[in-house]
């Protein structure tokens, strides 16, 4: 009987987020937070 073991590693390294990411992720943050506010306006409360 023959045993065939096979190990991967994997690293993930984070990655330093520059200026203009971190200003696109508050936008999309900003946008979605208004959608949501539409959406919640829209339809009445039971």
């Amino acid at each position: 009987m023959m045993v065939h073991l096979l190990f991967v590693t994997i690293t993930i390294q984070r990655r330093k987020w520059t200026i203009e990411e971190i200003e696109h992720e508050q936008l999309v943050k900003k946008i979605e937070e208004e959608m949501m506010d539409r959406k919640c306006g829209i339809y009445p409360r039971f």
